[in-house]
């Protein structure tokens, strides 16, 4: 198995009409960030058409209206040119099981798969943050003093906030722990970790 750094990955976020695909929900807006060494490298973009209209509580959540979407590219196609921009990388997302959710079923819909585990961001989060007052994304940016425009719920503004609380937990481990350039496969097994056994597993 090739061990991956953890600071070389893709950082994802959806935005979607709802909660789940089972139930008939679309992905409406993907958003990615590359990671190479920690360094910001390459970006992506993409409204979607989900061939109907969504309703105005998504509207006025995510600041994503019909319109804007009446001229997007089917989902087909914005899922396509995603998947030939994630490859083989390694993905993390704030709350992943819900991206990971939405990420496969719409790859499904294209005859394309991702098999490769998902780290993420919020279970990480609260095993190395675990006094932040909660563990949303925009809290702990503020819990963490992380710069940002306040742009919340749309996906590249969400992709890019994520990116950099995930370098900062990588330098927390590294000031806290002295755990210095940890692999992507570390963070997968540190994500499962009790919170009381978190300085006991880094000291190994």
């Amino acid at each position: 198995m090739t061990v991956t750094e953890a600071n070389s990955v893709v950082i994802l976020d959806f935005e979607t009409t709802g909660l789940s695909p089972t139930q008939g929900d679309r992905a409406i807006e993907i958003g990615a960030v590359r990671l190479e060494k920690g360094i910001v490298v390459d970006t992506f973009q993409q409204l979607m058409n989900p061939g109907f209209r969504i309703t105005s509580f998504i509207e006025q959540y995510t600041g994503i209206t019909n319109e804007m979407l009446s001229d997007a590219p089917s989902c087909k196609q914005a899922m396509a040119n995603f998947a030939d921009f994630i490859k083989d990388a390694k993905l993390v997302a704030h709350n992943a099981s819900f991206d990971q959710r939405f990420l496969e079923a719409e790859l499904s819909r294209i005859g394309r798969q991702y098999s490769s585990p998902f780290a993420c961001s919020m279970l990480l989060a609260r095993r190395i943050y675990p006094d932040a007052p909660n563990h949303q994304l925009g809290t702990l940016v503020s819990y963490n003093r992380i710069q940002h425009d306040g742009v919340f719920h749309r996906a590249l503004a969400d992709a890019e906030m994520t990116a950099k609380l995930w370098q900062h937990m990588l330098d927390t481990l590294a000031e806290r722990w002295h755990c210095h350039n940890p692999s992507f496969e570390l963070m997968l097994s540190l994500q499962k970790q009790s919170k009381a056994n978190i300085a006991k597993f880094l000291a190994k």
